[in-house]
């Protein structure tokens, strides 16, 4: 420092001021202690305040918040200077390390000039873990010699909280053979034992299963269960016992080798090869006795070994003992006194010379199956002997004597392999001593299949019901057939019998599993479009010759409440509001308008109610719900405004109910207008002297008018690529209106289109306009190929702007009904371009 001057050392002090200051400042630092798990947005302390800082230089000075070797979980609100939290805050996942402190540390930053403040935060713990044992399942074995007081380790809990939030205690559910020994570990972990209480006896209880609970030091506190299955192992200390300690047997003499004279079953009950026994003779038993019986040494089994004389020896007496395999061996004994019973020395014999172990079920009456031979060695009536066979009358086999001893086995009935498969054919044969010997023997004759049996199903017909709408793929039924033969020719195959309908292959609309029959529709079934479907689906076994048997199935398709009903009168556009108009002077009962609606579904689902939904005056006009006629209910007063709004819903009777609604606004004038103010005009009723005969007379002119203009119109379509517009005289243009001309008029909206989808809805809608006094003709929209009677021109349009979907080419014909007036002539067409109308004029 000695070498630089006094300025430069000025500068120096005062590059190195800001630093210093920068330094000191922090090395200040603010601490706050939040709980973890806080909700985002929570307050956790005002920055602005704690540091002296003015909150709105917070904004200017940019401040900002730097967290140090962690994520950023909080945010300065830099408008009031609040620390909130921005995403919650895991103590354990911060912390990983089981510390009683848990600290954040973060500094926040400030410019113009550089400030630096450290934060600390400290996490506190809630007790949101639960203890969690390592292990679910602990499995111990322990031997019934353990004495009383012997400890055994367990797997211990873990809880990821710290201090009283950590595990406080442990539990054992109830067991007056085990308790639990609790042990504190240095830093204060809980470690568990389980300690042995009384003795065990695996012959008592072969297994324990406890319950060991884990409970922390929160509030509320937490805890976690671990299953504890102890498996008792055992020792050798049961002996073997017999039921009883003697037995007696009788054995006939000349009993053959492996005669079995009794089984001994020696009981014990320990397990394992501490119970696997062996049975031997002592000591006791005489060698002859021995050489005469055999004692299987695993199953206790005595058998004859040699030949048994009763005059040489009456009886016989056996010592055996049964010993365990533990490694300190456990016995038990017992006496078996065998009893040698007289008889007839000698027994026939039965030889099989030649036998046949199967034949097929077709095989004729009469076939061979074996050939037998009896003998005795007895002499006189000990040696003659008799061949039988048990059950002859229910078997289909008959005995025939061949020869002097020799006997032939032959099948005397058809045989069925479906009614019985395996025949068991006992031969007896029997001597005519005193008393008299037998002897069986037992052929086995099995029946081999052949296919003669076509597959069966449960019933020939078969009728399905599907709801409409159902999903492709979806099952249906399971046809299952049965077939008794065996093997292959018991395996079907199933699949369905073609068929078409309407071009359509009935394997495009249905799928068969061939293994197990399972029935699938293919597609989405449309009650409107097809109502039933008949196919065959056949059953073909896999024999040869495959045999076969079909089934028809009918699916009926049942219909869903799918379709809305369609309002087709008074009709109007999307969303459009229909408009009528009558005189204020209108009588009680008026018919005002008849709504008619149409629903695509069937039954229930197609019937059609109708409702008032909104209503301008209740009072005023009333609806039929049935016929959706509305009609006056008092005559018009001076209160009454001139517009009246009503909105009628049409309503099917499906579950749930769909609906369409329609607006009609009715207009109510002084006096009936004329042509020049309005386009629909009131017909006096004083024109006709019976209301009731003009009215069939015009719907049989209206009738027989449509046919004819259906016939000219498809003529036109067929020669004339588009239809002209009809070109009318400018004399007709400007004829003035008959007086007995009839003119409708409806609002534009009406007017523009109105589809006649049947000659009934035409007599509905002419009956409903003509019940008011007025007869209409109204311009429907001609869908592209249809044939409709067209009998107006829209309003909407002009002449130029005719197109195929609102065609105005008018067939008038002169010389016969017109419009449903009950005949008459037509002198002169008007079309009024204004209004879209099209004026008659003549006699009718």
């Amino acid at each position: 420092m000695a070498g630089i001057s006094a300025p430069s050392r000025t500068r120096l002090l005062a590059a190195a001021l800001p630093f210093l200051t920068l330094w000191g400042l922090a090395l200040s630092i603010t601490r706050y202690s939040i709980p973890e798990e806080m909700e985002e947005g929570s307050f956790v302390a005002n920055l602005a305040t704690d540091l002296g800082l003015d909150v709105r230089s917070l904004v200017q000075r940019r401040a900002k918040l730097d967290v140090i070797h962690s994520k950023n979980y909080l945010d300065i609100n830099k408008e009031t200077g609040e620390l909130t939290i921005r995403e919650k805050i895991d103590r354990e996942s911060i912390c990983i390390t089981k510390t009683t402190s848990c600290f954040l540390k973060m500094d926040v930053i400030l410019e113009n000039p550089i400030r630096i403040f450290n934060i600390e935060l400290e996490i506190m713990d809630i007790n949101d873990n639960a203890p969690l044992f390592r292990r679910k399942t602990m499995q111990l074995d322990i031997s019934e010699a353990t004495p009383p007081g012997e400890r055994f380790s367990l797997t211990n809990a873990v809880d990821a909280d710290v201090g009283a939030n950590s595990i406080k205690t442990y539990y054992l559910s109830e067991s007056k053979y085990f308790s639990i020994d609790i042990q504190t570990g240095s830093d204060g972990s809980k470690y568990v034992d389980l300690v042995l209480s009384g003795n065990l006896d695996r012959e008592e209880h072969a297994a324990h299963n406890l319950i060991l609970t884990a409970v922390d030091g929160g509030v509320p506190p937490r805890s976690g269960t671990a299953s504890i299955v102890i498996n008792v192992l055992d020792i050798n200390d049961n002996a073997p016992v017999f039921s009883q300690p003697v037995f007696a047997v009788n054995v006939s003499e000349n009993s053959a080798a492996g005669t079995v004279v009794m089984t001994l079953n020696a009981s014990d009950l320990d397990e394992g090869p501490n119970s696997q026994l062996t049975y031997s003779y002592t000591l006791y038993t005489s060698e002859k006795t021995q050489e005469l019986f055999t004692l299987d040494p695993n199953s206790g089994e005595i058998k004859v070994k040699g030949v048994i004389d009763y005059e040489e020896s009456q009886n016989f007496e056996m010592h055996i003992q049964a010993q365990d395999r533990g490694t300190n061996p456990l016995s038990g004994h017992c006496k078996v006194m065998v009893f040698i019973t007289d008889l007839n020395d000698n027994y026939p014999e039965v030889t099989i010379k030649s036998v046949k172990s199967s034949l097929s079920e077709d095989v004729a009456v009469g076939t061979l199956i074996a050939v037998v031979s009896v003998s005795d060695r007895d002499s006189g009536l000990n040696g003659q002997v008799e061949l039988t066979l048990n059950q002859q009358k229910t078997l289909p086999f008959v005995l025939n004597k061949s020869s002097e001893g020799y006997f032939e086995l032959l099948v005397s009935k058809p045989l069925d392999r479906e009614i019985i498969s395996k025949y068991d054919i006992t031969l007896r044969v029997t001597d005519k001593g005193s008393p008299p010997l037998s002897e069986n023997e037992t052929i086995t004759l099995e029946i081999l299949d052949i296919n003669d049996n076509a597959p069966t199903f449960p019933q020939s017909f078969y009728t399905i019901h599907v709801v409409e709408n159902n999903l492709p793929g979806a099952l249906l039924t399971s046809l299952s057939a049965f077939d008794p033969d065996l093997n292959e020719n018991q395996y079907l195959v199933y699949f369905i019998m073609e068929k078409e309908i309407v071009n359509t292959s009935m394997s495009m609309l249905f799928s068969i599993n061939p293994e197990n029959g399972d029935l699938y529709a293919l597609k989405t079934f449309d009650y409107e479009r097809e109502r039933e479907f008949l196919f065959h689906i056949e059953a073909r076994d896999s024999g040869v010759p495959p045999l076969s048997s079909n089934v028809t199935v009918h699916i009926i398709i049942l219909d869903q409440n799918d379709n809305t009903p369609l309002i087709v009168s008074p009709w109007r556009a999307q969303g459009s509001v229909v408009e009528e108009v009558i005189p204020r002077s209108t009588d009680k009962g008026h018919l005002v308008a008849k709504v008619i609606a149409i629903d695509a579904d069937s039954e229930q689902n197609a019937r059609v109610t109708y409702q008032l939904l909104q209503i301008s005056d209740a009072t005023l006009f009333s609806l039929d719900q049935y016929n959706g006629e509305i009609r006056t209910t008092r005559m018009f007063s001076y209160r009454d405004p001139r517009q009246q709004r009503l909105v009628i819903v049409a309503k099917d009777n499906g579950d749930p109910a769909l609906s369409a609604t329609v607006t009609i606004k009715i207009s109510t004038v002084e006096h009936v207008m004329s042509f020049s103010e309005t386009t629909e005009l009131p017909l006096e009723y004083d024109v006709f002297t019976d209301l009731n005969l003009y009215l069939v007379i015009g719907l049989g002119a209206v009738s027989f008018l449509l046919l004819i203009t259906i016939l000219v119109i498809i003529v036109l379509k067929c020669q004339k690529p588009k239809p002209k517009a009809l070109k009318m005289p400018p004399a007709n243009r400007n004829s003035v209106i008959s007086r007995n001309s009839v003119i409708s008029q409806r609002s534009s909206t009406i007017a523009d289109s109105t589809l006649i989808s049947s000659d009934a809805y035409w007599y509905s809608l002419f009956l409903a306009e003509t019940r008011k006094g007025k007869v209409v003709v109204r311009q429907p929209i001609i869908p592209k190929g249809a044939g409709y009677f067209v009998s107006s021109i829209p309003r909407s349009i002009g002449p130029s702007e005719t197109t195929d979907s609102r065609a105005s080419t008018l067939e008038v014909c002169t010389n016969g009904a017109a419009a449903g007036f009950g005949g008459g002539s037509v002198s002169s067409v008007k079309v009024d371009e204004q209004v879209g109308h099209i004026i008659l004029k003549g006699r009718f």
